[in-house]
């Protein structure tokens, strides 16, 4: 039976020493289907995909991953490979970076060799390790890499007729390069002229793409595959429809084709091959089973079952949704909040035991925008998602029950009425935000659904250019439009009694109201009822929204910080994607290509920050954040996939919660960081002395968590010791106690 084991200690291979990768805070939710490449070592296989590496022991079936949240350096890979000789492996990446990965640890490089001259992609094609050597194809020639020395020797530039030729894949065999090209197989000696391409030799013609060597050097042109020593070649009597991968190892040459997997013998006899019947990449032969790398299914054994780290369907990922124990997430995209993006996805379901996805999604006729998707807090198996498109016969709203569609909800009108979020309410009421009209000039509002007659009802509500996902709060309807011109939030007081309209009150607040120019983004309603808005252009707060919808002229407040001296206002001209706020008040805020801010409840405090280069994060821009606050994890989502960091605030009252001090012990030589303390209460008074009962430090703590840098009341670190933290609520009604051991 297959095992999945998350790993904080991640052991490469059974028989070297364990090495540990990365913080435990961190975790991915990185989907592992697309399998490019699989490897094998000592009965273990690597499989490398899009966004990271899994591992399959079949003795046992247990599975292990490797990725930006426990030690890579990047997301999007594109070449690997592993020599189970020296435990080397090196992951190459999109962007031009490699992973280096050795028993002793991971070494991120960056410093690949670069054509003078070259524009072009930077993405590596392929690796191909041959002891201590690898040679690396890239879009403008190839590079050889030192393992040893964890750097680059010589590099050779095709250019031919003034243009940059790729290798697709290159090889090395008795200190000679041979690379497939669009042009032939060319070869070099690696010598004193390896770097010069015009003395590069053309050996073999044709459009080729793959080339693998081991006892003998085979290489393919789409739909033949040719072997040999080096200097002649013979081709394989199996045809083939379009090769995807051909590999050597000592005693096989394995073929990949469109759906098929294919075991030769080095002289070309047929030994075994394997119908997939799904897209493939790659394939591997152990143990005299054939495993088949796919584009959508992770690893397939000679079974057909799929064996691959769990995740999603796909790391591509816009919005996210949280349930108790149920995760959605969204696919979808636009282009400036406008055009979609038809990536022909839809929405990714955990239903808290694994990952589902509807078979709708894989059979789906037309334009496929899934932007959101909800889960009904009353039904638990009832979900609503909007697809965001211009074409008719497939926008609107959908209902899937159990996995199963139930029931679409036309939104007609070409590209107008345009439906983009969903929220249920304090009460259950589920709204849909909507840009509609029949011209430009059309308003935003919002569709509510009518439980008992199973419809949507247009409430269309003030003139404004597009919307995005709503937020409710008390009453209240928040629908952000982010449009240049007509852009501004919307207040919606539906009394909570949305279906009954007489009563409603709203306003729309703008530029005029001191919102930043260029239209509303996002918006978030904080524990003190105060509204932060972020916008294409700046943040602002506007307190009391109630009282404001009567106002003539409501005016929001920019947060002012003091900076070398001087105020200056938050993210100002800073495009602001999305805020979330936690149990203690505190705010996540992601900002255009910045990363992640965590502020204080004010936020006059930067209490830390994320970017793509000092944490997981696939990218800097994260198009939504969710704290969940019974775990206190916050979920950062990218179109690269989604990480979780292990936040510190959980549900925060006026009592204190089950109480946490973390590492404990805290030993020097193994941890530099604070000391964190978690479910306390809103606001904590806190008293720690050492064993004898003097004071060392004491403070008020906000939120629910607290960190302790180990100094005394002097900033110095205090000594080896036990030492008692004493605890007190706002009013002195609740006490709690806990012991922290300092080893130094």
């Amino acid at each position: 039976m297959k095992k999945i084991l998350p790993l904080l200690l991640f052991v490469f291979s059974i028989n070297i020493c364990a090495q540990k990768i990365s913080s435990a805070k961190w975790s991915d939710l990185f989907s592992y289907n697309n399998v490019l490449s699989i490897r094998e070592d000592n009965g273990k296989l690597i499989a490398a995909t899009e966004n990271g590496i899994f591992f399959y022991t079949p003795a046992s079936g247990e599975i292990t991953k490797l990725s930006k949240a426990n030690g890579l350096h990047e997301v999007k890979i594109s070449a690997f490979d592993y020599n189970a000789e020296t435990k080397i492996g090196l992951v190459g990446y999109k962007n031009g970076s490699m992973d280096v990965i050795t028993p002793e640890g991971i070494t991120y490089v960056v410093d690949i060799p670069i054509a003078t001259g070259y524009s072009g992609e930077k993405k590596i094609n392929h690796i191909s390790i041959t002891g201590n050597l690898a040679v690396i194809s890239v879009d403008y020639g190839v590079s050889i890499f030192r393992l040893d020395k964890k750097e680059f020797g010589d590099s050779a530039f095709f250019i031919n007729a003034g243009v940059y030729q790729p290798s697709r894949e290159a090889v090395i065999k008795d200190n000679i390069v041979y690379a497939a090209t669009s042009t032939g197989l060319k070869t070099h000696e690696m010598n004193v002229t390896f770097p010069i391409f015009t003395t590069w030799t053309t050996i073999a013609g044709g459009d080729l793409k793959q080339i693998s060597s081991g006892s003998v050097i085979a290489y393919a042109n789409g739909n033949q595959v040719f072997y040999g020593n080096g200097t002649s070649f013979t081709g394989i009597s199996q045809s083939f429809s379009a090769v995807q991968d051909v590999l050597v190892t000592a005693q096989n040459i394995i073929v990949t084709d469109a759906t098929k997997a294919y075991v030769f013998g080095l002289t070309g006899n047929l030994i075994k091959s394997y119908d997939a019947n799904e897209a493939l990449n790659t394939s591997f032969f152990s143990d005299s089973k054939i495993y088949a790398g796919s584009k959508l299914a992770g690893m397939l054994n000679e079974s057909g079952e799929s064996l691959k780290a769990d995740g999603p369907y796909n790391s591509t990922s816009y919005k996210i949704n949280t349930q108790g124990a149920q995760l959605l997430i969204s696919s979808g995209g636009r282009i400036d909040y406008n055009n979609p993006i038809y990536n022909n996805l839809g929405y990714y379901h955990f239903d808290g035991i694994k990952w589902n996805y509807p078979n709708l999604f894989k059979n789906f006729v037309g334009n496929l925008n899934v932007l959101d998707a909800v889960i009904n807090p009353l039904k638990s198996d009832e979900i609503f998602f909007t697809n965001y498109t211009f074409d008719d016969a497939s926008k609107g709203i959908y209902k899937i029950v159990s996995g199963q569609l139930v029931k679409k909800y036309a939104s007609t009108g070409g590209v107008y009425n345009r439906v983009v979020g969903s929220v249920f309410d304090e009460n259950n009421q589920l709204f849909v935000s909507v840009w509609s009209g029949s011209d430009t000039s059309g308003k935003i509002g919002f569709y509510l659904y009518n439980t008992n007659s199973d419809q949507f009802n247009l409430v269309s509500v003030v003139s404004a250019g597009l919307v995005q996902k709503p937020v409710v709060s008390s009453g209240l309807l928040f629908i952000p439009a982010p449009f240049f011109s007509s852009g501004g939030l919307l207040i919606y007081d539906y009394k909570n009694t949305p279906a009954s309209l007489s009563d409603d009150r709203f306003k729309i607040i703008r530029k005029g109201n001191n919102l930043p120019a260029d239209g509303v983004v996002s918006v978030a309603v904080d524990k003190n009822d105060d509204v932060w808005i972020g916008g294409r252009s700046g943040l602002r707060i506007l307190q009391n929204p109630s009282a404001a919808i009567d106002e003539d002229n409501p005016q929001a407040e920019p947060i002012i910080i003091e900076e070398n001296g001087t105020g200056e206002e938050l993210f100002r001209d800073s495009h602001i994607l999305q805020i979330e706020v936690d149990q203690g008040n505190q705010k996540w805020i992601s900002v255009d290509d910045g990363g992640v801010f965590y502020l204080s409840s004010n936020g006059e405090k930067t209490l830390q920050q994320f970017t793509r280069a000092n944490s997981p994060l696939p990218t800097n821009n994260v198009t939504d954040i969710k704290v969940d606050s019974k775990t206190g994890k916050v979920y950062f989502v990218t179109i690269d996939g989604v990480v979780v960091y292990q936040g510190d605030v959980l549900d925060v009252t006026e009592n204190f919660g089950e109480v946490l001090v973390y590492p404990n012990p805290v030993i020097y030589a193994q941890y530099k960081g604070n000391v964190r303390i978690r479910g306390l209460a809103a606001k904590t008074n806190l008293r720690i002395t050492d064993a004898a009962g003097n004071l060392v430090h004491q403070a008020i703590a906000r939120g629910g968590s607290y960190e302790w840098n180990l100094a005394n009341n002097r900033g110095v670190r205090v000594a080896s010791g036990i030492y008692f933290v004493l605890m007190t609520n706002e009013d002195g009604t609740d006490t709690s106690t806990a012991k922290i051991a300092v080893v130094n």
